[in-house]
């Protein structure tokens, strides 16, 4: 017999077999349940337990069916008709007039309406830009129709964003819906102590079903703490406290892995490791419209491209976790990403193109690369290494938040950053080098603007061929490299850490955390 967890709120205990409790840190911390807010990993995986969406996306990243039980898409590629499952029930809450309230169309329109509501003030507002209208033909119907064709759309709405949510508890104004969500999904909101833990119970009632027939989820619970240091958390973990470690911190990875990117002999056996593809490009910003004229010249910025080894940083500095970027920005995984070697390491050519710069009258190169404490390792490589091509770096170390701002507000004239895949599609890394997108107003920081590239993007938009788009994709992904506003660091590979007895816990290029299916072994 397991052991029994308890918590208690509200006078209310939840008290359930500690085999089926499934544990892990979130050191990082969440600043909301509500998935107006889902916008980083930490948000979207408790929100990705809590509620559901009309379609989502399976582990190969197909569109599969959630609470929509099909879907059609007219020949102009613009309406979206969405047909729903029938009795898909909200958890239980006072504000609910009836015992089961059940979903209806009316309620994605309610949703979708909060994304772009100022007073939402949602980060999620961008995911409906290519939408002109929606609306519920009958309580079973939801029908959507897009300014122009939009191929990738689907994807979309997979993100939790678009997750439905019952007008009745986010209005009450005795509800704080950020602390105390009401969803639809496998789990349901239990308790959280800010800063301290969250617990989600199994929802009872939930529609899905495994391949056999019986009702997911198979978890009793789940618990997450919010232990801030990650040193901490790796100790925990290795105690067995938690059941599965996400990150791979330069403090443990030699601790966990070989060189080699293996498991150390004395943890085989013991623990899992999960590796496969993650759809995270990570990457040195350029911001061309800095007045510093190093950054100003294209030699300099292919200098820095091709003046450091990136098999030998993802080795030393990442246990071989990772794939050497030397093509273009989209990461492995996605059709239309470039397969020429803009960025392959050559030393020499790197001093000749700084030789080169310097012989125009300019003096030495050097830039200062802004970048928080988890990237300091690599940045001090990119130093190091780039100094013996004949170009200075100069490290400012700050937080990540003020990383970001000043990277969105164009303060930067070199960054760290990574882009993480929305969706699964090229565009969504593309986008970041489409001159209407400047920042502060979009996610292009580093102002490159391209006419051709401009044109084909807005080709590609309305493109319903997938072969078309490809092409597309890899000819925009091209001239991105052959201008270097950028510098691709690795294409990601997600890792995690799992107890011997977790089962059934899927890897997938976004590094969702789907828990429906996974349970725990018994001794």
């Amino acid at each position: 017999m397991g052991g029994l967890f308890f918590f208690n709120s509200c006078n209310n205990s939840l008290a359930v077999d500690t085999q089926q409790v499934f544990r892990y840190n979130e050191f990082r911390n969440i600043t909301s349940l509500d998935p107006a807010f889902a916008r980083n990993p930490q948000n979207i995986w408790p929100i990705q337990q809590v509620f559901n969406g009309l379609v989502q996306l399976d582990d190969s990243l197909n569109v599969i069916p959630e609470i929509a039980k099909r879907w059609e898409i007219d020949s102009t590629g613009r309406v979206y008709t969405f047909y729903l499952k029938k009795d898909i029930l909200f958890h239980t809450s006072p504000q609910f007039k009836e015992a089961k309230r059940a979903v209806v169309a009316q309620d994605f329109v309610y949703s979708f309406n909060r994304l772009t509501d100022p007073k939402v003030g949602s980060p999620g507002g961008w995911v409906l830009q290519q939408v002109k209208d929606y609306k519920a033909i009958n309580d079973s119907v939801f029908q959507i129709r897009l300014k122009q064709p939009f191929p990738p759309f689907l994807s979309l709405l997979s993100m939790r964003y678009c997750s439905v949510v019952p007008h009745e508890v986010v209005e009450d104004p005795t509800h704080e819906f950020r602390k105390h969500p009401i969803g639809t999904g496998p789990f349901q909101f239990k308790a959280w102590e800010e800063d301290i833990k969250l617990v989600l119970r199994k929802n009872p009632h939930y529609f899905e079903r495994d391949e056999k027939g019986q009702q997911l989820p198979y978890l009793e619970a789940i618990a997450i703490q919010f232990l801030p240091d990650i040193q901490s958390e790796f100790m925990q973990f290795a105690q067995g406290k938690f059941d599965f470690l996400n990150s791979l911190d330069p403090s443990y990875k030699d601790e966990l892995l070989t060189p080699l990117g293996e498991l150390q002999p004395h943890y085989q056996g013991k623990i899992q490791l999960q590796k496969g593809p993650y759809l995270n490009t990570e990457y040195i910003g350029l911001y061309l419209d800095s007045k510093n004229p190093a950054l100003q010249s294209k030699k300099i910025r292919q200098a820095i491209n091709i003046g450091f080894d990136r098999k030998k940083m993802i080795t030393y500095l990442r246990n071989t976790i990772g794939f050497a970027a030397e093509e273009g920005f989209v990461p492995l995984g996605l059709a239309g990403r470039s397969k020429i070697k803009f960025s392959r390491y050559q030393p020499e050519k790197a001093r000749t193109l700084v030789q080169e710069y310097l012989e125009e009258g300019n003096e030495t190169p050097k830039i200062r690369l802004a970048t928080d404490i988890n990237y300091l390792d690599i940045c001090e490589y990119l130093q190091q290494e780039l100094k013996k091509v004949g170009i200075e770096i100069q490290i400012d170390l700050m937080p990540t938040p003020t990383l970001r701002q000043a990277k969105s507000s164009g303060k930067l004239e070199a960054f760290r950053a990574s882009w993480i895949a929305d969706y699964p599609d090229a565009e969504n890394y593309l986008s970041l080098f489409y001159s209407p997108n400047f920042s502060p107003n979009g996610p292009n920081y580093t102002h490159f603007h391209a006419q051709k590239f401009d044109s084909l993007y807005q080709d590609a938009l309305s493109s319903t061929s997938l072969e078309k788009r490809a092409l597309q994709y890899r000819t925009m992904d091209e001239l991105i490299m052959q201008n270097y506003p950028v510098v691709p660091l690795y294409y990601d590979q997600a890792v995690r850490f799992v107890q011997g007895n977790v089962k059934g816990m899927e890897m997938n290029p976004l590094n969702l955390l789907q828990l429906k299916k996974v349970y725990k072994d018994r001794p």
